[in-house]
């Protein structure tokens, strides 16, 4: 038997799925092996194995064993004349194994190669190529030397950066990502080493290949992307201080003699330790700082509204001013969770910003002394309203805030096109339309040839093909480009994120199953979840309430200043019909934002298009827009417009609201 290939699986059953398929297509005309040890995964991956997998030899394991036992196990079942051991989070080409079998024939001196591996985003994966951690080559990666010159051989040693990643040459080891071994070389070094648990085993492999007498290769020729860390990202391993240790036990078996190098190492376990604690405490940092300058911004702007002069306190009372009532909205939304779980919640800021301001108020009425103006404590409260829980709004609209878990994600997708136009794509693209929230603006497809660009195809646009799908990112400005494994070969897909890794853009997968969206970020689950019969936010009476009030307190004056001109001058279009209909709105026969304004009712508690059947259930009123609306464009279907009732209804809030009014005006800007 010629090769057989490890992949030892913890809890990425999405990644795993396509790495196997990767695999078997790369496997066509090898006589070979597949093992998969489970090193006992909570996510299904060995069901997923046994179901999709038949072929391959799945080994489970009762407890989590780490990598390098793992590796070990499948190791003694092994008979191919070459090992290859890769990470379940890897996508090779369709001649991966095939340039690294040649390369072995070619160069008998060589005991174990890895290949070329890039990032999910088309960046060079610099971990592929490494220099054992002597004591300047610990220096200069500990202290940050070698990213601050990687191009000099003095300081850029520890991942060999002032090396051609294009070229094939001896190094001192590669990533365990992906490391092929001679039987003849394996039988003579034995195993991983199992005192590394995570991270380690790879070097000291790779060490004890050189000291019995082999070479290691970095092999160019061929490309691999590697998601790397998301075995790591579902447990709870501290990888930094993992990876810090496991270079402190390879120091202490292969260079034991350094006390210096000893020394370098403990500093980088404290010193990364510390940058660590100081990541997880910067962003709330920073979020309270923000409100602290908005509530005095806030007091700043009322001070010049009402008194003329933000400067006219007293000399002796600007110290608390400034200061004293920032803290006091900071120090609320601290104990409200509003820099914990809840940093990007509008709401929670704004009843945070409330309660602070009824605190504000008794300090300054039961404090005469700094009771200067009552006026400027109002104005600045309904200023801070609009500031604090606004910059939360736009991140939120715009896609860029993490939300709290369980949050209802922003309707302003990435901007995205989906490589491939088969069965695959369009089942992909009906998945996506399906989400409403889920982050992605699908703007057309990618085509193999450019013979398709023009065409519709499940009803949107080819706007591109593979060929130039460089300058499709550009001009499209596209956020997100998704692969449908199922008809573009993983030698094209990695041949384009190569070609566009200098673009800020990220680079996701479709496995053939269709279950899930795998990016370098996260995994987006694709399957649809049933809609229960459960009460809309829609029905509450405080949210058709507020959503009255909204209505009346914008389009009143929106009547005032545009309603009159707009009639008469005649002027058409969508933006003047909607001016035109604002009295509507006004006494309540219409919404800002709604159902269509015609074209179908309720019934059965369903929307549906064209049905004349009676109204059973509130949906929410008519609307000069909607979630339906703002999607026309894209041609839904019957049921693609049931699901974007039910989830508006479901969902419904003044700031859901905002979202869609924000995007309808954007997309008649566009227009």
């Amino acid at each position: 038997m010629k090769l057989s290939v490890i992949v030892v699986n913890y809890n990425v059953r999405q990644f795993l799925e396509n790495a196997l398929t990767a695999i078997r297509r790369a496997m066509s005309g090898i006589e070979g092996e597949v093992f998969v040890l489970d090193n006992a995964s909570t996510d299904n991956s060995a069901a997923m194995v046994r179901e999709k997998f038949p072929d391959v030899s799945l080994i489970t394991s009762a407890e989590n064993v780490g990598f390098a036992r793992g590796n070990n196990i499948a190791m003694d079942r092994a008979s191919g004349e070459f090992i290859l051991l890769i990470n379940p989070d890897t996508i090779v080409q369709e001649d991966t194994f095939r340039v690294m079998l040649r390369f072995f024939e070619s160069h008998p001196d060589a005991g174990l190669a890895g290949c070329k591996i890039l990032n999910p985003d088309g960046t060079f994966q610099l971990p592929c190529r490494r220099s054992f951690p002597r004591p300047w080559v610990a220096f200069t990666k500990i202290f940050g030397l070698s990213a601050l010159f990687p191009k000099s051989r003095l300081f850029g040693r520890y991942n060999l950066t002032f090396l051609d990643p294009d070229q094939t040459y001896p190094v001192d080891a590669v990533s365990g990502s992906f490391m092929m071994i001679r039987r003849e070389t394996y039988e003579k070094v034995g195993g991983l080493d199992e005192s590394f648990f995570m991270y380690g085993e790879d070097l000291d492999w790779c060490y004890r290949v050189g000291d019995a007498g082999f070479k290691v290769y970095y092999v160019h020729d061929t490309t691999i992307v590697h998601f790397k860390g998301e075995s790591t990202k579902r447990s709870d391993i501290d990888e930094i201080k993992l990876f810090y240790e496991a270079m402190q036990l390879f120091v202490e078996k292969h260079f034991s003699t350094s006390g210096v190098l000893r020394f370098f190492l403990r500093a980088g376990i404290v010193l990364r330790a510390a940058i660590a604690s100081l990541g997880r405490w910067g962003r709330p940092l920073v979020q309270a700082l923000v409100d602290f300058f908005c509530v005095d911004l806030a007091i700043f702007l009322s001070a010049a509204l009402y008194l003329g002069d933000p400067m006219r306190f007293p000399l002796n009372a600007h110290p608390v001013v400034w200061v004293v009532p920032g803290l006091i909205v900071v120090g609320t939304g601290f104990f409200a969770g509003v820099y914990t779980s809840y940093r990007y919640s509008v709401s929670r800021a704004a009843a945070s910003l409330f309660l602070s301001y009824v605190i504000i108020s008794a300090v300054v009425f039961f404090a005469k002394e700094f009771a200067y103006s009552r006026a400027v404590v109002i104005i600045s409260g309904v200023l801070g309203i609009l500031l604090l829980p606004g910059w939360r709004l736009v991140l939120r609209m715009w896609g860029r805030a993490a939300v709290h878990h369980g949050s209802r994600k922003s309707l302003f997708g990435r901007r995205t096109v989906i490589v491939g136009t088969g069965s695959s794509a369009q089942e992909v693209l009906r998945k996506l339309r399906a989400r409403v929230d889920g982050g992605y603006d699908v703007l057309g497809f990618i085509g193999k040839e450019s013979s398709l660009i023009g065409e519709r195809i499940g009803g949107m646009e080819v706007i591109g093909s593979m060929e130039n799908v460089g300058k499709v990112i550009d001009e499209e400005r596209v956020g997100e480009v998704v692969f449908s494994t199922d008809g573009v070969s993983y030698t094209d897909i990695l041949s384009v994120i190569a070609r566009s890794r200098s673009r800020t853009v990220n680079f996701r997968l479709v496995p053939g199953s269709l279950e899930a969206i795998i990016g370098k970020t996260r995994i987006d689950e694709l399957d649809e979840l049933p809609l229960v019969d459960i009460e809309y936010n829609i029905h509450k009476p405080a949210n058709r309430l507020l959503k009255r009030l909204f209505d009346v307190g914008l389009s009143g004056p929106l009547l005032a200043v545009l309603y009159i001109p707009v009639r008469l001058t005649g002027l058409h279009g969508k933006l003047a019909d909607g001016i035109l209909k604002l009295p509507d709105v006004f006494l309540g026969r219409t919404s800002f934002v709604g159902l269509p304004l015609s074209g179908g009712t309720e019934t059965g508690g369903v929307y549906r298009p064209g049905s004349s059947a009676a109204e059973t259930r509130y949906l929410g009123p008519r609307g000069l827009t909607g979630l339906v609306q703002i999607n026309e464009r894209e041609g839904l279907g019957p049921d693609e417009i049931e699901r974007y009732m039910l989830y508006y209804a479901k969902n419904q809030s003044l700031i859901l609201d905002l979202e869609i009014l924000l995007k309808s005006l954007l997309l008649l800007l566009k227009k």
